[in-house]
């Protein structure tokens, strides 16, 4: 059973419920989103590795304000590419999206991801206000 101060987000992702886990979970200030894949309400996939990682902030946004937070409350982001070519089209709309903020941030380049239209995926943890009482 879930801790009583814990909440979830869920981007509706087919995943979530096959693989047990949710886009988000927030328990007290802590919100951790997880990796987010850069697909469309009706699952197609931008093959632009500049529009996948818009679209993953976009989703993960989402998560957080569900949960209460912010982009502006982002601490830290891991960013899994395929190519380690396509850093500075990702990175360029990382920056874009974070230069206020700056968290701490790592790029990984791996072998795959579970889909192989996706050339991007993120992970966002954030320290959000706390939630309110009502």
């Amino acid at each position: 059973m879930a801790a009583p101060d814990r909440r979830r987000a869920s981007s509706g992702s087919p995943f979530e419920p096959l693989i047990g886990f949710s886009r988000a979970i927030r328990a007290g200030d802590r919100i951790w989103v997880s990796g987010t894949a850069p697909v469309w309400p009706d699952g197609h996939v931008d093959p632009d590795p500049a529009a996948q990682m818009r679209r993953c902030l976009e989703i993960a946004s989402g998560a957080l304000e569900e949960l209460g937070g912010a982009m502006a409350d982002v601490v830290r982001t891991r960013i899994f590419l395929t190519d380690a070519a396509d850093w500075e089209a990702v990175g360029a709309v990382h920056g874009a999206a974070f230069a206020d903020v700056r968290p701490a941030s790592t790029m990984i380049e791996v072998a795959g991801l579970l889909d192989p239209r996706w050339k991007v995926e993120v992970e966002l943890e954030a320290v959000a206000r706390p939630p309110s009482s009502s």
